[in-house]
């Protein structure tokens, strides 16, 4: 209790400096000053009358992943209404992008006791789902004080978290007594979260739901598309949610692989947008004809890089790719999902630093459809080893969609978990 209480008084002294901070990077993404109220607490009504399910699904990684079960909620259950939650306004944008005005969105208030309260007042969910791993104290009391159960779905904790966690046993213990039901996506995962206390009789493994991602047509479609305007003849790099000094590392080796590959394009998807201009300007120092998707260029044989500054194209992007590099690993950000080409059957490159992604990413690398890199430079070894043995290539796009096929199901075992919640 005073761990929690602890804690509620130090969040309302940051809650200043927060909304300072909110401001601030609103100057480069101004999304993130609008409808700012609602992190409050002040949410505006719903259209509905009806209790909805709430899922909460931090930013667009978490969107994608419950992408399919929402569209299988509202064929079963066509009279449900979906509330989602997010906390970034690039989350926002990719729930209207996937279901337009199918459900509702609103931002998901900081966890003050009293912003919860007015929020769960006004939106009377009949249960909540949170996508991963989401854990704050008033949050979960709030829920539990109002009787609404609540799913941790597609869980998943490394070590390094699971350390964090263990430093305040008594807000852990506490906050893990209160979910309803916790869905870790593998055995670690849940040994983990047993270890900090979770009941084992509110505890189940299910897998990860980004195994069943659906396919979606019009990303070949709209791929093939991309390729007539790059050149098809043209080998096609993409870096994917690369971040601050990563997109540095990757230009420092492009000349290198320019010489081996002389029509190479190099695909650089940030993964903030509010970082566009910046790469750009990084991009245009290195003498390369440089393009922006945003801007609708037409691409010439001489371009070299290609920056995708939109957003809900990545997919896309990597259906169009010949190889991918997934970020966020080269630097210590813990990585990003390499499964988003692996289910596309492209081969993958990671950095060292993939503990958001531990299991997964070991699992396709053991599977041969992912390589670890430490540096840049073997970064661009092994794209041009695999540039210049298609077979070998091939073989790991191959390897990688086996290895994302043999793991389906967890959507089956997380669905049947809701239905009991509901």
């Amino acid at each position: 209790m005073i761990s929690r209480i602890l804690y509620t008084c130090l969040l309302h002294l940051l809650l200043p400096s927060i909304l300072v901070r909110l401001w601030w990077r609103g100057r480069q993404a101004p999304a993130y000053r609008q409808r700012w109220q609602e992190r409050l607490g002040l949410t505006p009504a719903l259209q509905t009358n009806a209790a909805p399910l709430w899922i909460h699904a931090v930013s667009v990684g978490e969107v994608q992943a419950i992408a399919t079960l929402v569209k299988r909620l509202q064929q079963r259950f066509p009279d449900l209404p979906i509330l989602i939650t997010t906390m970034t306004p690039t989350g926002a944008d990719r729930v209207v992008q996937l279901f337009g005005n199918e459900v509702e969105h609103r931002y998901c208030p900081y966890d003050l006791p009293w912003a919860m309260r007015n929020f769960l007042k006004i939106a009377r969910p009949r249960a909540c789902l949170i996508v991963e791993t989401e854990l704050w104290p008033n949050f979960l009391r709030q829920c539990k004080q109002l009787k609404i159960p609540v799913l941790l779905a597609n869980a998943r904790l490394s070590e390094r978290s699971a350390r964090g966690y263990a430093r305040f046993p008594g807000l852990t213990h506490q906050m893990l007594s209160q979910l309803s039901h916790l869905a870790a996506q593998g055995e670690a995962d849940a040994q983990r979260f047993q270890a900090l206390g979770m009941d084992s009789s509110r505890l189940s493994v299910t897998g990860s739901i980004k195994f069943d991602v659906a396919i979606q047509p019009e990303w070949a479609t709209q791929a093939q598309q991309l390729r007539q305007l790059w050149g098809t003849e043209r080998p096609v790099v993409l870096a994917a949610s690369t971040h601050d000094d990563e997109e540095a590392q990757l230009l420092s080796v492009l000349p290198a692989l320019l010489e081996q590959h002389p029509s190479l394009l190099l695909v650089l998807a940030p993964r903030h947008p509010e970082r566009f201009d910046e790469v750009a300007a990084l991009c245009n120092t290195t003498g390369l004809e440089t393009l922006r998707r945003s801007q609708s260029e037409q691409p010439s044989p001489a371009t070299r890089i290609y920056l995708a500054d939109t957003m809900g194209e990545l997919m896309i992007f990597c259906s169009a790719a010949d190889v991918v590099f997934v970020g966020g690993s080269l630097i210590e950000r813990g990585g990003h999902n390499p499964l988003e080409p692996a289910l596309l059957g492209k081969p993958v490159i990671c950095g060292q630093h993939t503990f958001n992604f531990a299991a997964i990413t070991a699992g396709l690398k053991d599977a041969g459809a992912l390589v670890q890199v430490e540096t840049a430079q073997q970064l661009a070894e092994q794209v041009n080893l695999w540039l210049k043995a298609d077979s070998a290539r091939d073989a790991a796009g191959a390897a990688a969609s086996r290895y994302v096929a043999s793991h389906a199901g967890a959507l089956a075992r997380l669905e049947h978990q809701l239905d009991t919640l509901l």
